[in-house]
């Protein structure tokens, strides 16, 4: 049974929308629109002259290739970022789910890891893997492995996605461990006494239970990957060596704040939020048909 509040007037429900629409106003709808204006219109470093450009912005940053080249960089790096914290986390989900000696444990310590801020995670896996003095890094060169992110374009990609992964991986453990507890136990149950065993087990009918939230973290990784990475990036490599690590939201920050071009940096900005709006409305579309047929 659907059970709603009937308020008298209107204005008891004006006042408690208020605050809501007032923090999406300042913090959203207000950036959103300074940044569609700023995209549309050319300025100076010193943003003393400006002249209006229409789309001009955006003709140029698609014809540029080396805005091409930060895409494909950029969905690589968000697809290794999603497909490594969600495998990984799926693992330690599926091992936390069993019946061990201290569980509660090892699922505190598995969730500590979303405390990390993104900086510090950077700084704690260049103490790892930093060439020079680096724990790891020292050790990989000391046996003749030729290991220098700094110069190397491949594993300077590597690092960003570890480190990138790392810190996301708790995130994802939290929801997937819900997700199995959410599984009645009958079902398994009886998929076990039909024979199926082990991975089978979990393919055909773990796996298709767990979907759902499969698919929500994927979306919320990928944004997480195209947005949220900027700070371990930057401290790590900074966008090189050259621009192997520049992904688009490096490539915003560089070309607005550094390089001081803000009509292009503004129409990046605006390419990114159309793409986090078109994954945020696929998500609630694919979420909804999912509790629809339920």
């Amino acid at each position: 049974m659907d059970r709603r509040t009937i308020f008298r007037g209107w204005l008891l429900p004006v006042v408690l929308v208020l605050p809501q629409l007032a923090v999406t106003l300042v913090f959203f709808w207000w950036p959103a629109g300074q940044a569609i204006w700023s995209s549309a219109i050319r300025a100076d470093p010193f943003g003393i002259n400006t002249e209006f450009v229409g789309l001009e912005n955006f003709r140029d940053l698609f014809a540029d290739p080396l805005y091409m080249d930060s895409i494909v960089r950029t969905v690589f790096f968000c697809a290794a970022v999603a497909a490594l914290s969600i495998g990984v986390a799926m693992l330690l989900a599926v091992a936390a789910d069993r019946e061990i000696r201290f569980r509660s444990a090892y699922r505190v310590l598995l969730i500590w890891p979303y405390a990390v801020a993104p900086t510090v995670a950077a700084v704690l896996w260049i103490l790892l893997l930093h060439p020079q003095i680096g724990v790891v890094g020292r050790w990989l060169n000391r046996i003749g492995f030729d290991w220098d992110y700094k110069l190397n374009d491949y594993q300077a990609m590597m690092v960003i996605v570890l480190a990138s992964a790392w810190n996301q991986i708790s995130y994802n453990f939290i929801f997937l461990l819900a997700g199995l507890q959410s599984i009645s136990r009958s079902v398994v149950e009886a998929a076990r006494m039909d024979g199926a065993k082990g991975f089978f087990r979990f393919r055909t009918v773990t796996l298709p239970l767990l979907m759902p939230t499969v698919f929500f973290l994927l979306v919320a990784n990928l944004t997480y990957a195209a947005f949220d990475t900027f700070a371990t990036i930057w401290a790590m490599t900074g966008g090189g060596p050259g621009k192997a690590t520049e992904i688009l939201v490096i490539k915003v920050y560089r070309d607005g704040i550094v390089n001081q071009d803000i009509g292009s940096s503004s129409a990046q900005s605006v390419v990114l939020m159309v793409g986090v709006i078109f994954l945020t409305a696929l998500q609630f579309r694919f979420l909804g048909r999912k509790s629809g047929a339920t």
